[in-house]
Formats: C-alpha cells, sequence, structure tokens
C-alpha cells in the first residue's frame, strides 16, 4: 500500500509525525580527552534508544552526530556521551537542524 500511496498520490511513507525516541551515544570503552568518535559501527560509541524528552533535557548526544567529534571532557566505558563531552560544529547542517528538532520537542511540552 506505501508504494502506492507514493506513485498516485505523492505521499510520503516511513516518516514520523513526532519526535519521539532518539538514539543517544554510549561510551564502549572509556573515552578521554581528545579522543576522536567514529560514529556509528565504529569501536568508540554505540546507540541506546531513549525517549527524545529524556535525551533532550539530558543533552545526550545522537549517535548520528558522533562521527569525527572531538571528545573534550572523560566519559566512562558505558556511559551516555553528552554535549557537554565533545566539540561540535555548531555552523554543521546536521546540527542545526537537530537543535531545530530540539527546540520544536521543547515548545510541545
Amino acid at each position: 500500500m506505501s508504494v502506492a500511496s507514493v506513485a498516485l498520490r505523492g505521499e510520503a511513507t516511513g516518516s514520523p509525525d513526532y519526535f519521539l525516541a532518539d538514539v543517544a551515544s554510549v561510551a564502549k570503552k572509556n573515552l578521554k580527552t581528545g579522543d576522536i568518535l567514529d560514529g556509528e559501527g565504529g569501536y568508540t560509541v554505540y546507540g541506546r534508544l531513549v525517549q527524545a524528552g529524556d535525551s533532550v533535557s539530558h543533552k545526550y548526544l545522537p549517535i548520528g552526530l558522533g562521527r569525527g567529534v572531538k571528545v573534550i571532557r572523560p566519559v566512562a566505558k558505558g556511559s551516555f556521551v553528552t554535549y557537554g563531552d565533545v566539540e561540535l560544529d555548531r555552523n554543521q547542517f546536521s546540527v542545526k537542524i537537530r537543535r531545530k528538532l530540539e527546540e520544536e520537542l521543547r515548545a510541545r511540552k
């Protein structure tokens, strides 16, 4: 049915209505200052599914933003990586879009 919806009515399929869940970065090993995260499928972090509200309120680093960022304070193995633990390029398009998504979630509450 979704193929017909796309082809006949031009509707998008598989897109969420709300930001309800998030995949947050968790340290696979003890991370030290200066380490570079290698993102999904790498050796430094893995993703854990969390509620979107918890992710935003605790400032967890989304796994999708975790490739190539530098660790600026140590993170223990098994701990969530937060925005405060890494150096993000705030001018990067994906970071700007993420911030907008977070603002929309806060406005809904």
